[in-house]
């Protein structure tokens, strides 16, 4: 890490700023301001994202494409016109950091800039239009999902006093999401349960001669992998998918060795049973049905070499 970074890219300033900046969003909203809370709140949120990123390392929150914040970031200072990257990639890149930042939490991050860009740069009112519980609970599990990944709290961003009404939206948002998963559940296995026994056996042969290469149709987006799991509902093979988190060398081979065996994490984002029809999605909704969202195997792999120069 380099050392004197910079401010404008710099963890601790850009987390700073953003507690001032929701401290001003809390104080619209005690103002019945809305428009200007979930303003200030869409700045606040792309600050704190670009403070846990940057606290990994300045050079993910600058643009890789203006080499004088390349240099900035590390710890080069060219010049004072650093260049960070846009929301768009903000979001995408806290998904590979924050295991609990899934494509559910991505994609309302990212409409929410795209809101503010929209208020701040056109005639158009998005924010006018935006009831408050469409919105605002699901901005405090985003806040809260980058915070814990940071070791901080909603607590310790917003101060106790001010983090009460966030924490307890958070706690009633949860007890709904759980509710609602749990009747899902409870639907899709009283219906099959309702069939006969010889339609439920056919249906559990058939589940079971599935195979994960073979169900990428069964998902809205493409992901990394597919796996087995088994269905909270029926009990039949059902599947999740999920983008790739992490590897690790399991373990060490000699010079001369071809293959290896590699560790891998993936973290879910889809769960679906062909069999029920249940869907899942978001880890939020998997870690509800009581399925692990996150899935580790083994690879073996062809090692990559590097070529050696200079030994003719």
């Amino acid at each position: 890490m380099p050392e004197n970074v910079f401010i404008a890219i710099d963890s601790d300033a850009l987390h700073a700023k953003s507690k001032v900046y929701i401290g001003r969003a809390l104080a619209r909203k005690g103002a019945d301001d809305y428009d200007e809370y979930q303003l200030w709140a869409s700045l606040a949120l792309e600050l704190l994202g670009k403070s846990a990123l940057a606290r990994k390392h300045p050079s993910l929150v600058v643009d890789p494409t203006h080499w004088q914040s390349m240099f900035v970031a590390a710890g080069v200072n060219v010049t004072t016109d650093v260049k960070t990257i846009t929301a768009k990639t903000l979001f995408e890149r806290l998904a590979h950091l924050v295991p609990r930042f899934d494509k559910t939490v991505q994609k309302f991050c990212q409409d929410i800039a795209e809101r503010r860009n929209a208020e701040l740069h056109s005639a158009d009112l998005p924010f006018r239009t935006m009831r408050l519980d469409a919105w605002e609970a699901r901005y405090w599990h985003a806040c809260d999902t980058i915070l814990h990944q940071m070791g901080s709290s909603l607590e310790k961003w917003l101060g106790a006093a001010d983090a009460k009404a966030p924490r307890q939206l958070l706690d009633e948002a949860a007890n709904a999401l759980d509710a609602a998963v749990r009747l899902r559940i409870e639907a899709a296995k009283d219906q099959f349960g309702g069939l006969k026994k010889a339609e439920r056996e056919r249906l559990a042969a058939e589940a079971e001669l599935r195979e994960p290469r073979h169900q990428a149709g069964l998902f809205k987006g493409r992901y990394d992998e597919i796996w087995f799991e088994s269905c909270p509902a029926c009990k039949c093979r059902a599947f999740m998918t999920g983008d790739q988190s992490g590897e690790e060398i399991s373990e060490e081979r000699d010079e001369y060795a071809i293959w290896e065996i590699v560790d891998r994490e993936f973290l879910g984002e889809e769960f679906r049973c062909p069999t029920c029809d249940l869907t899942l999605m978001g880890s939020d909704e998997i870690d509800a049905s009581g399925l692990s969202y996150i899935h580790e195997d083994q690879q073996e792999r062809e090692m990559e070499h590097e070529p050696d120069y200079g030994n003719d």
